[in-house]
C-alpha cells in the first residue's frame, strides 16, 4: 500500500513503484455520479482499488498500466414506474497509458484494450467516477415494481358515444370490390 495521493497521482512513478491505492469516497463528493442518485437516503460509499504496473516491452520502454477496480451503489428513476430503483455498479477494467493524444487514439481504434493518454497527473477520483458513469444502466427498472403501475382512465369523450369505426376496415371493403 502506498501513501499516494489518489487525487493527484504520478502514474509513471506510480507504475514504476507498483503502487497500489484503495480507499472509499462518499457518493456525494463524486458530483455527476451523485446527481445521477434520485433517493434521499443516504447511498453507500464508492469503493475502489488501483493498482499500478510497469509491464516490460522487449526492446523497449515499459507500458504504464492500471487495474482499476470500483463498486458504486446509485438509486435511480424506474423506467416503469419512476420509483427510485438502487442500482449496483461495478466496473473492472485494465487501462494502458501511452505518451500522447495521437498514440492514444491510434492505439485505442487498433486494439481492445482501453488506453489514454498519460496525464502528468491522473485525478483517480475522475477516473473512477468516469468510469462508474459509463456503467450505470441506460434503462434503470425493477424486476418487479414495488406499486401496481396506474391504469389510464378512459377519457370522458371516450363515454357513452359510440366507437369509432377502424379507419383499415374502409380500405378492406374497397379491397374487396376490386
Amino acid at each position: 500500500m502506498t501513501t499516494a495521493d489518489p487525487r493527484k497521482l504520478d502514474m509513471a512513478r506510480s507504475a514504476r513503484d507498483a503502487d497500489h491505492l484503495q480507499g472509499e469516497w462518499p457518493l456525494a463528493t463524486l458530483p455527476r455520479l451523485a446527481e445521477a442518485n434520485v433517493s434521499d437516503e443516504p447511498a453507500p460509499p464508492v469503493r475502489w482499488s488501483a493498482q499500478a504496473e510497469l509491464r516490460p516491452v522487449l526492446g523497449g520502454e515499459g507500458e504504464i498500466w492500471l487495474h482499476l477496480l470500483a463498486r458504486a451503489e446509485v438509486a435511480m428513476a424506474c423506467q416503469r414506474c419512476l420509483a427510485p430503483v438502487r442500482m449496483p455498479v461495478a466496473v473492472d477494467r485494465w487501462i494502458r497509458f501511452v505518451t500522447g493524444e495521437e498514440q492514444a487514439e491510434a492505439l485505442d481504434a487498433d486494439s481492445e484494450d482501453d488506453v489514454l493518454a498519460l496525464p502528468r497527473w491522473l485525478d483517480l477520483s475522475e477516473l473512477i467516477e468516469d468510469e462508474l458513469l459509463l456503467a450505470l444502466p441506460i434503462v434503470p427498472r425493477h424486476e418487479v415494481c414495488p406499486a401496481p403501475l396506474p391504469v389510464p382512465a378512459p377519457a370522458a369523450e371516450d363515454e357513452g358515444h359510440e366507437a369509432r369505426p377502424n379507419p383499415f376496415a374502409v380500405l378492406a371493403q374497397l379491397k374487396s370490390r376490386s
